[in-house]
């Protein structure tokens, strides 16, 4: 990952504007904060899970942290989204040998993007990409992809007082109710797969991992699927054995096209195609997806589409 000074440019062009000489600018001002003293193995996960407020699920060495849109109501085709199929914002962290990579996919309302974005880039986090992932729905929702590398603690609190530009829920709570059981042969939808999904909220989520590795300026991006590089596949009931269907394909370039045929000859929507970061290796596009229909007819379609993949099980 970039070093994060890059990302305070803007911020010293600023400065440059109004007169300061370019020469005379001490950066180190904008690279202090982000500046890590903490080693990978002494970093105070409890004081990062209370900056956060919230517990992290932990796989291996990534700790990840959910920001669900719990509080929005978002339609599309007459179904309303559960935040587990598509509302799910996250930010996971991994120790690096100066503080913590962080990276995390946040869900925003079109008036929330510009005020977070602002607030992130002030405080030394990078933006490495804003877009849709679905069509139609009402309200529309974007995600902004963040990245950030130092101290933990900072960055954690650089993300929360980013977050409070919006009206993304910054204390963790229980659900009033527990979630509906997924309606669906989930034993036969693990079999179309490849793998085994899991319940969470109402939805059975895959994540099908890639067999090639994937690195960032050296570093290896592992385990891959609480940092966002496992093929993504959620399905959300909505009665009579169908199915909502969304996601996201992580593809080199060489596939982006065969799995788009074998999306559409399914009769799956392909809804969004772009990057999430910027410097990895080898370079990856994200395929976004969607469909209610038969929840068995789409996970045949959806493993037409992983068969033309470097995934797990093609």
């Amino acid at each position: 990952m970039r070093n994060i000074i890059p990302a305070l440019i803007g911020i010293g062009a600023c400065c440059a504007a109004a007169g300061a000489n370019a020469q005379t600018i001490d950066w180190q001002v904008f690279a202090e904060p982000f500046v890590s003293t903490a080693h990978a193995q002494s970093i105070d996960w409890q004081k990062v899970d209370e900056t956060l407020g919230r517990k992290p699920a932990v796989t291996d060495d990534v700790h990840r942290y959910g920001f669900p849109r719990s509080d929005l109501t978002v339609t599309l085709d007459g179904v309303t989204i559960k935040p587990a199929l598509a509302l799910g914002g996250w930010v996971a962290f991994k120790p690096a040998h100066d503080g913590v990579m962080a990276m995390g996919d946040l869900v925003l309302l079109e008036s929330e993007i510009n005020p977070v974005m602002m607030k992130m880039i002030a405080s030394g986090l990078q933006i490495t990409a804003v877009h849709n992932h679905l069509l139609r729905a009402s309200p529309s929702t974007f995600y902004m992809h963040i990245a950030g590398h130092g101290d933990p603690i900072k960055i954690a609190t650089a993300i929360r007082d980013g977050l409070a530009e919006s009206k993304t829920p910054l204390k963790a709570t229980a659900p009033a109710t527990p979630p509906p059981a997924v309606d669906l042969d989930t034993a036969q939808l693990d079999q179309i797969i490849g793998v085994k999904g899991k319940a969470t909220g109402g939805v059975y989520q895959f994540n099908v991992p890639r067999r090639d590795p994937i690195s960032q300026e050296g570093m290896p991006l592992s385990p891959g699927a609480p940092l966002g590089l496992a093929i993504g596949i959620n399905f959300q009931p909505t009665g009579a054995g169908k199915a909502a269907i969304t996601g996201d394909f992580v593809l080199t370039s060489e596939e982006v096209n065969p799995v788009i045929m074998a999306l559409r000859t399914h009769g799956i929507d392909v809804t969004a195609l772009h990057s999430h970061m910027l410097d990895e290796q080898p370079r990856l596009f994200f395929m976004h997806f969607w469909a209610n229909d038969d929840a068995v007819k789409l996970a045949k379609g959806l493993r037409a589409a992983l068969d033309k993949t470097a995934s797990s099980k093609s």
